[in-house]
């Protein structure tokens, strides 16, 4: 895997990147739609391509293990072949699930077991185990095994939590060294940032992650909760320890204005189920601002949902529509605020993208987070 820095904005730490994947490339900063078990939810595959323009995308180690299962994926070719999508894909190790599914699990220093939320069935989870998995689903950026602490954490917990995680780190290592990858192409390991919201922990934390010398890194225990000064906080902490020759990724984060703010301070890639959760429930991000598609006065609102969407379901159909089909509990409904939401995001990467080559990011941000932030 290979990263090259094309430009830096002279007024924040936001840069524009190409990563080299066997699957592609992915042009830095960059938003992963969420395809937690094999699909982003509404949305088909050459959808995601055009008019989305998703470049890679995210599945989860938690749940394709359990279903399908790694043997289904490993007989399919891995999972590219298996949901037909021929770019680049990273898989979260399910350290998150692990966080969020806190009265399922028991967490030791060999693993983690748990029960699974589909039928009950009792599952242990180590460091080596997880790389196997990965390994079998076929992902080109393997997340290591980590956990994700809650928020509000008590200072010992969160030391404790991340000299763990830095110990699984460790095996992860080893383990992911020993095996070449299953399907002929090159698989990268991610280690990840972890310290809540601790200033000393995670500076303590991003220093030993550097000091592995992985191709890419990621900045994890954010967005869980924390006021988003805090986590912005953190963000510029770590961001100032990890190499500058290597992507950050931020993982589970966020709005737009969370990326904005991001990108800011040297962030490359994202991931969030935000786009899609909320077009479900019918909170819509747009060029004018949010919109909440279910009130009233969009009603008998016959304007487009977004005249200015790269997706055309938003330039052709209307407010109106748009609100009877999410009330009705249409599928449609969904698909279209979906494609909305998630052609939003990868367009407003696109754009900070060519304002940072263009040297104009630093004020084009601070006009944007207004109108990204703004509900109308």
């Amino acid at each position: 895997m290979q990263f090259n820095i094309e430009h830096s904005d002279a007024g924040t730490s936001a840069r524009a990147g190409v990563l080299r994947t066997d699957h592609g490339e992915i042009q830095t900063p960059i938003f992963m739609p969420v395809g937690t078990a094999g699909t982003v939810k509404a949305i088909h595959q050459h959808e995601l391509k055009s008019p989305i323009g998703a470049q890679i995308i995210l599945g989860n180690t938690y749940h394709l293990y359990l279903r399908p299962g790694t043997d289904i994926l490993q007989q399919a070719g891995g999972l590219h072949k298996f949901i037909h999508w021929d770019r680049p894909i990273l898989t979260d190790s399910g350290g998150y699930q692990v966080y969020s599914l806190s009265h399922r699990r028991k967490i030791t220093e060999e693993g983690v077991s748990f029960q699974s939320h589909i039928d009950g069935s009792r599952h242990f989870f180590t460091p080596e185990s997880v790389m196997d998995i990965q390994r079998e689903i076929g992902a080109d950026i393997i997340m290591a095994f980590d956990e994700c602490t809650p928020y509000p954490c008590d200072y010992d917990y969160a030391k404790t939590s991340m000299h763990m995680t830095h110990r699984w780190l460790d095996r992860c290592q080893v383990h992911f060294g020993k095996a070449e990858g299953l399907y002929g192409y090159r698989q990268t390991l991610a280690p990840i940032v972890q310290g809540s919201v601790y200033r000393d922990l995670r500076k303590e934390s991003a220093e030993y992650i550097a000091k592995t010398g992985a191709d890419i890194n990621a900045i994890g225990g954010l967005s869980v909760g924390e006021p988003h000064e805090m986590m912005y906080e953190m963000t510029d902490v770590v961001c100032g320890i990890l190499p500058k020759d290597r992507p950050r990724y931020l993982m589970g984060v966020g709005t737009p204005e969370n990326l904005l703010e991001c990108i800011a301070l040297g962030v490359d890639m994202f991931d969030c189920v935000l786009p899609t959760r909320n077009a479900r429930h019918g909170l819509l991000y747009t060029s004018q601002g949010i919109i909440n598609i279910r009130n009233l006065k969009w009603k008998d609102d016959f304007s487009p949902i977004d005249p200015e969407s790269p997706s055309p379901s938003s330039r052709h159909h209307t407010k109106a529509y748009l609100r009877h089909l999410i009330h009705s509990k249409e599928i449609l409904g969904a698909q279209i605020a979906s494609l909305q939401n998630l052609s939003f995001f990868l367009w407003l990467v696109r754009e900070a993208r060519e304002q940072i080559k263009a040297g104009t990011f630093s004020a084009w941000k601070n006009s944007m987070v207004e109108v990204v932030s703004r509900r109308i």
